[in-house]
Formats: structure tokens, C-alpha cells, sequence
């Protein structure tokens, strides 16, 4: 049986995504990914009531639940290349460097280290051979968001939502 590591939030996108691939058959583990946990002034960073909703899910599906901590490496890779992007005169995106190096790379890692086969998120795109396709749902489409994701680490990807519109999915 394939053991896939679902990247899991708490959010619809990623439950439906670990509900999809337990009725598909994949043997399923929710990985909660911690990447933020400073408060800023003025906001409140809701990490802890994010990881209730992701255990929960988790619970509801039958499914174990791990946290990965990645905070550290968030902080350098992601917000030092905002950081950099503002000081250069540039606009960053910083979902696409969180999808290359955390996601898809760090997440990926640790995940097949710790003995998956494949790993899954929320996002809608889909892929074949290792390429990345654009998803079904022309409004909610990410391809754009993944780019930077290589062929090696999308050939060890699972995007179940792909398939499917916001709306279906909302149902």
C-alpha cells in the first residue's frame, strides 16, 4: 500500500485532500506543518487553533497526525527572501518560494525520510510525468503558485483537487 504524507492545515482543501486519498486507499498520514508561530502587533497568529482543526480532521478520518517544524527555515528561506525582494526595489511572492523550499522540498524530505512514499496537498493542479498541468478549476488554478517545483518533486506528488472545482469541492 502507498504511503502518502498529506500536507494538512485544518482548512477544507487540505481535509477534503486526506479524505480523497483514505477512500482512495492510500495508507494516509496528516502532516501539520509549522512554519509560523510569532504574534505581530496588532495580529494574533492562529498556528495552535489551525493544528486543533488539523488534529480534528485527522481524528475524523482515522488518520495519525505529525508535526513537522520548520519555523527556522521558513524564516530564512521565505521571509529573508521577502526581505531581500523589498530592499532590492521588488515585489517577492513569497507562496512561491514557501512552495519550493518548504512544501516541496523540506516537507517533501522529511516526509519520504520518515517513510512515505509520496507526499499530497490542497493545491489545484495536477500533474503526468513528473510536469506540472494546470487544474481543472481555470479560477483556482496554483500552477502558477508551483513553478518552481521540480520535476523530481512533483513526480512524488499528489494533487487530488486537480480534478475537481471550488464548488465540488465546497459540497
Amino acid at each position: 500500500m502507498t504511503r502518502v504524507y498529506v500536507g494538512m492545515s485544518g482548512g477544507v482543501d487540505s481535509s477534503l485532500t486526506a479524505a480523497l486519498l483514505v477512500e482512495q486507499g492510500y495508507e494516509v498520514t496528516g502532516v501539520y506543518m509549522k512554519n509560523w508561530s510569532q504574534d505581530l502587533p496588532g495580529m494574533k497568529c492562529p498556528w495552535a487553533e489551525d493544528l486543533a482543526d488539523a488534529k480534528r480532521v485527522a481524528v475524523q478520518l482515522g488518520i495519525d497526525l505529525k508535526v513537522f517544524d520548520f519555523e527556522a527555515d521558513y524564516r530564512g528561506k521565505v521571509v529573508g527572501y521577502m526581505i531581500d525582494t523589498y530592499k532590492e526595489g521588488r515585489t517577492p511572492n513569497p507562496d512561491i518560494m514557501c512552495n519550493q523550499e518548504v512544501k516541496f522540498k523540506l516537507f517533501l524530505d522529511a516526509s519520504l525520510a520518515d517513510g512515505a512514499d509520496m507526499i499530497a496537498t490542497g493545491h489545484y493542479a495536477q500533474t503526468k510525468d513528473g510536469r506540472l498541468l494546470r487544474a481543472v478549476d481555470d479560477n483556482k488554478d496554483q500552477t502558477y503558485f508551483l513553478y518552481r517545483v521540480t520535476s523530481a518533486a512533483l513526480e512524488k506528488t499528489l494533487f487530488p483537487l486537480g480534478g475537481y472545482t471550488k464548488p465540488q469541492v465546497r459540497e
